[in-house]
């Protein structure tokens, strides 16, 4: 019992991790209102790993925090991503393409909304909500997807079942 919370917590810590330094090293690419998030291809790890969870969430945290976004960009894009992970650990069993929905969606429909009143941006909210959601879908959608059918593959020696 003791080991596997050590193993969860660790899987955890790992993909908090790597969210953080992927986001902070190409943190250009992953914030304002026309973003690629390359680092939300982790959100595919919920399908592997309830760790994954917590991980992309205290990830998204720590990332906002370090790339300079404000408290409601901090709290509302860690919000986004708390949905998205929920929901992909949710419909894990179903159709992976139907699992990778949630981060897009939550992120889609929450994220403009900070950008327009927390940052100002001038553009219109149904714009912005189309330009991160195709960011979404590039970095979750295509390589978040390709990333699940490499880990899908190695799986047993990548992710002890918890």
């Amino acid at each position: 019992m003791k080991n596997r919370k050590v193993v969860y917590m660790t899987q955890a810590a790992l993909i908090a991790a790597i969210y953080v330094v992927v986001t902070v090293i190409l943190r250009p690419l992953g914030f304002g209102p026309v973003q690629v998030r390359i680092s939300e291809m982790l959100c595919v790890l919920p399908i592997f790993t309830p760790a994954a969870v917590p991980g992309v969430v205290l990830g998204c945290f720590i990332a906002n925090i370090l790339g300079g976004a404000i408290l409601p960009d901090v709290i509302c894009g860690t919000i986004a991503t708390l949905i998205g992970a929920v929901l992909t650990y949710r419909l894990r069993e179903k159709n992976r393409i139907i699992a990778v929905l949630p981060p897009i969606i939550s992120n889609a429909a929450i994220v403009p909304f900070v950008l327009k009143y927390a940052y100002g941006e001038p553009f219109s909210i149904p714009f912005m909500m189309c330009t991160v959601g195709i960011g979404e879908v590039v970095s979750v959608g295509v390589l978040g997807l390709m990333l699940a059918a490499v880990l899908e593959r190695h799986k047993s020696t990548i992710f002890r079942q918890i």
